[in-house]
Parts: C-alpha cells; structure tokens; sequence
C-alpha cells in the first residue's frame, strides 16, 4: 500500500482516483452486445454466455428441479444463517414503508401522494470469483416487501453450467419468479430488451464489474431505470491514535478480496497507527485463501495521513467511498460531518462485513463518488411515489385565476381555458 503525508488539496483527485476504466474505453464493446441481444435474442445470448462463460447451455432458464436438487446441498447451518441475514433485512427494510401523504392546500383542493411498486423488476446478481447469494437477499426481499409482481434473476454459470446453490435457496426464499444463468452485459441487455425466454424489466439492480456498470448506465438510454451506478467495491476508514490496527486491517482485507479493480483507503491522523495497520495488512493478507487477489486490489490502495481531524472530513468527503467505518474517539464529529457515502459503519465492533451479510441494512451501494448524488438501495428503490388531487367546486373557484393568469403569461391559451369554461358554468 502507498503511504502519502498530508497531501495538498490540490492532489485530492489524482490521489484518490479509482483504478477503473472510463466509460469510454468501455462503451464501444457494451454497445456491441446490446445490439446483438437487441437483434438476435436468445441466440446472441448463447454466444456470448458460451464466449465469456465458456458454457454452453441448452436453456438459461433455471428449473423447478434444478432449484430442489440444489438445495439439497445446502448444510443446516448455511440455511439458518440464511434466514437469519433475511429476518434482519426485511425488519430494517419494512421499517421503511410510509403511509399516505395528504394535504388540503387549499379550501377545496386536496392532494397526496401514494407509493405504488414497479411491476417488474430485473436483479443481477454477481457470479465470478465469488457468487453473492446475499445480494440476492439484499435485492430480492425488498422488492417482495415493496410488492413487485415480477422479480427476474440473472447471475452467470459457472463451468459446469449451475447457479450456486446458495444463489438459487436465496432466491426461493425471498419469492424471485423467474432465474436465468446469463451473466455480464448480455444479461443486462437482455433485461433490457427482452428475448425469447428472458422478460424485458422496468428496472435493473445490481452491482458487478466494470462492464456491468457501463451496461447499466446505457440501459436508461433504452428506457429502463437503474437502481445506481455501483461497480467495483471501495472502503474508505478513517482513525486515529486509539484505533486497533488489527481491526483495521482487516476491514481493509474484506473488500480488496472482492476483486483486483476494488480499492481501500485508510485516512488516519496518526503516522504511528499508519504503520502498525500496514504491518498486519502484510501478514494478514500473506494467509487468505484469495491471497492473489487481495494484494492486487492492496497495490491500488492507500494509507494517507492527514494532520487533523477537519481536513480528514474534507477530503473524505471529496472522495464520496462507497463504505465508511469511523475508527476515532470523537466519532461524531465524523458521523455528523459526512455528506458523502453510501454506507456508515461506526466503532471497533462495526466491521463492513456486518453490513454485508446480516446486520440488516443494504449492501447495494453508490461506487465511483456516486454517493454524493446516489443513496443506496432501499425500500423506496423499487416503489414509485404517485401524485393524486381531487378539486372540488368551491377549489377550482379558489385557485382558478391563479391558473389562468400563470397560463396567459406562458403563452398557454388552451391550458387557461380549460379552467375557463369551469368557471363559467359555476358564476
């Protein structure tokens, strides 16, 4: 890990960089996908599972029996600690339902907003090196909680031709409708088009690599939502001096084994805690069993000191992580101050991992400095908030001139008359 000593702000940005290719050098091969998945349905997406999966299925379509035969598999313990991770999602996620909205503005004009969820939604859930079945828990059971009629899963095969068992469990649990074994962009192009097998969806969840993201970013062009853009995983923690390198460390360790393209951050006011926690990175990270990923992921990160605690807050806050632990006696100085992240971890005993699996919050989060704009999947994320107004005799008398003379001065003459001819029927 690189060790820099208080940079000036006007390093910030090239500091902190992602370790991540453009939208642009990217976009050329997203875009030939689409077009193929667009033109050729279920034939593009053989090639292309059988070309970046090096599988080639018969049908992509998970069966009843496949789903029954994987679950066999699953030991007791994984399913109750399944079920456990689901219990906490769905308690802090049904929390987060509101009820009706609703206002007079004025004598006569009632309005209010109801949520109403999206019919159909598409999850992609990551395969690769490693198969997150608790994202399907993260996507599916508020999608099921909010009400939506179609939930339709993508995840790659491996090289067998399967889902993980957990991935497919996951998905039984939580009510998924519909599992298909198509993976990257064409999975995403897919659930944006519709082919043969696989439904076109109103809007596409997930996090994945690179390519993922940039194929989600161009499926709006085609009409359908995302939830964010959420690539690469980051972790940023800030400490100081009463900090436990340990701990730190091994935070740090977490997502830089999610991929070689993942990066952490450590912002600390202490050159003697900096130290310490790159020493344990080094022999933590010698005995993982994704030991040659991790120190890929380690070489695009970095240990910053930073003299004081107010200049720490700034430039966390320029950075926008993805995750945020606090590892600081005056902690709240950090959690009142920050405006940009995605997820708050706070204290020695809060490790991101608890937000990963089983606390109960969402780990589906704003990647890439997003998160000063993008909050992270939530309840709300697969709802759509709807206005309704009903406007009685005496309302339209009420706020009838009011419209009429906004609508004249835009140039509007029809907007103006038809509140018009109402009033005229009631003077």
């Amino acid at each position: 890990m690189q060790i820099i000593d208080n940079p000036n702000r006007s390093t910030w940005s090239d500091i902190l960089k992602r370790p991540t290719q453009t939208v642009d050098d990217i976009e050329g091969i997203v875009s030939e996908v689409f077009v193929e998945v667009q033109n050729n349905g279920d034939q593009a997406i053989k090639r292309y599972t059988k070309r970046f999966d090096k599988v080639n299925l018969a049908s992509n379509l998970v069966s009843t029996k496949e789903i029954e035969d994987a679950i066999k598999t699953i030991p007791e313990t994984l399913k109750e600690a399944i079920a456990n991770a689901k219990q906490n999602i769905e308690a802090f996620h049904a929390a987060q339902k509101t009820s009706i909205v609703t206002v007079q503005t004025t004598n006569g004009v009632q309005c209010w907003q109801e949520k109403r969820p999206i019919e159909s939604v598409g999850l992609y859930i990551p395969g690769g090196t490693a198969p997150l079945f608790s994202t399907v828990l993260m996507l599916a059971a508020p999608a099921q909680i909010a009400g939506c009629n179609d939930i339709v899963l993508c995840s790659p095969p491996n090289k067998e031709g399967k889902l993980a068992a957990e991935i497919l469990y996951a998905a039984k649990l939580c009510g998924v409708t519909k599992i298909f074994k198509v993976g990257g962009i064409q999975a995403v192009a897919a659930l944006t088009f519709g082919t043969e097998t696989i439904p076109q969806v109103y809007k596409i969840f997930g996090p994945g690599n690179q390519f993922v993201t940039v194929a989600k970013q161009l499926a709006t062009k085609y009409g359908v939502a995302i939830d964010m853009p959420a690539g690469p995983s980051e972790l940023l923690v800030v400490a100081d001096k009463s900090a436990n390198p340990a701990y730190i460390a091994s935070d740090l360790l977490s997502q830089a084994e999610h991929g070689t393209d993942s990066q952490v951050i450590l912002v600390c006011t202490s050159k003697e805690m900096i130290n310490k926690v790159a020493n344990e990175v080094s022999a933590q990270v010698a005995v993982l069993p994704r030991k040659e990923i991790a120190e890929k992921a380690i070489n695009n990160s970095k240990l910053i000191y930073i003299e004081d605690d107010k200049k720490a807050l700034e430039l966390i806050n320029h950075y926008g992580p993805e995750h945020f632990i606090i590892c600081t006696e005056n902690e709240d100085f950090y959690v009142n101050g920050i405006r940009n992240a995605g997820s708050v971890f706070i204290g020695d005993y809060t490790p991101e991992s608890a937000g990963d699996y089983a606390s109960g919050t969402n780990h589906t989060l704003p990647t890439n400095g997003f998160s000063k704009a993008y909050s992270g999947v939530n309840l709300d994320s697969f709802l759509k908030s709807m206005t309704f107004q009903k406007i009685s005799k005496e309302g339209i008398l009420n706020i009838g001139e009011t419209i009429e003379l906004m609508a004249e001065a835009e140039g509007l003459q029809a907007h103006k008359n038809a509140v018009s001819i109402r009033l005229k029927d009631l003077k």
